[in-house]
């Protein structure tokens, strides 16, 4: 429940509080319910100092390479309070042929093809523009998003690789610029992300939705269809984790996409998608075993390894295949 005042929003987790407070505005408090989870969260992001019930952090990362999660967070609620839901209720489709053609190019000659690729880019986005995504069925709403959001990232590495830059968040706005409008409504990378698509509460998302970065998941060759959406997505999150998403180290650990620290919640807690305050270790690991591939599933399962996230190269790359 909100506070006079207050504008926040309630995962069913904790409760995250934009209201104004003293002191530097690059603060947020957020509250929890016992100081375990505190604690959970500050290990999760390795920043932050436990006041009490709650956490105190700054919103900044202090390195572009490793984004802050906790800013990730702040963005995250942001963009849930900000943006409505999707609320697909037709029964139309979109023509997505035109992302077809360009992933087509990206497959063949690179993606140093991009900056020639844009005014395609640019085209494909305009007319998704023009569409209502209200007016379309539930599977042909949630790729409609999908798609736009690649189709997003796309251009905001074309933009990296025309300033000569090695990483997308070099290029200012990055992620919170908004690039496109639906519906009279201006949006960006993050809005879509957390306001649209996590709100289908499917999880294998994570792995279809693309960053113009060397650890992002491989852009699919091809785009998301409503026909095929759950094929499609189930193939994206097995080839994910067995690319080198999910890896058992020499020690017998269990290696994993940092991906999966920003948001295996949403793994754990599918139904409460966007789910806010991150889980334990040991639940996303459960989580994940279904896609896992098999002998390393067994292996998993059967030994319980200590999870531990890996590093996230921001380098720009955008593969596909």
């Amino acid at each position: 429940m909100t506070r006079p005042g207050d504008v926040g929003v309630s995962s069913g987790d904790c409760y995250w509080s934009t209201a104004p407070r003293r002191g530097p505005l690059n603060k947020l408090i957020v509250r929890f319910p016992s100081n375990k989870v505190a604690r959970e969260l500050r290990e999760f992001g390795q920043v932050g100092t436990t006041l009490g019930l709650g956490l105190r952090f700054p919103l900044l990362s202090s390195s572009v390479s490793q984004i802050s999660p906790l800013r990730t967070g702040w963005s995250m609620v942001r963009s849930i309070v900000a943006t409505p839901p999707p609320r697909p209720h037709g029964k139309g489709s979109v023509d997505h042929s035109a992302l077809a053609g360009i992933l087509r190019s990206l497959a063949t000659d690179g993606d140093q093809r991009l900056p020639d690729l844009d005014g395609d880019l640019a085209m494909y986005v305009a007319s998704l523009a023009t569409v209502d995504p209200d007016q379309l069925g539930v599977s042909e709403a949630l790729v409609y998003w999908i798609n736009l959001y690649n189709a997003g990232a796309l251009r905001l590495a074309a933009d990296a690789q025309k300033a000569g830059e090695h990483t997308v968040l070099r290029v200012p706005g990055a992620f919170q610029q908004p690039f496109v409008n639906v519906a009279g409504r201006p949006l960006s990378l993050h809005s879509i992300e957390n306001g649209k698509v996590r709100r289908f509460k499917d999880p294998r998302i994570h792995a279809a939705l693309v960053c113009g970065s060397v650890s992002c998941p491989t852009l699919r060759a091809e785009p998301y269809t409503g026909i095929g959406v759950d094929a499609q997505l189930d193939d994206q999150i097995r080839h994910f984790l067995t690319a080198g998403a999910a890896i058992r180290s020499d020690d017998d650990q269990l290696l994993l996409s940092r991906v999966f620290a920003w948001y295996g919640a949403d793994f754990v807690r599918p139904r409460r998608m966007p789910a806010l305050l991150p889980a334990s270790r040991s639940a996303i690991r459960e989580a994940l075993t279904r896609w896992l591939p098999t002998e390393l599933a067994d292996w998993a399962g059967r030994a319980k390894p200590k999870v531990v996230f890996m590093e996230y190269d921001w380098s720009l790359r955008c593969s596909v295949g």
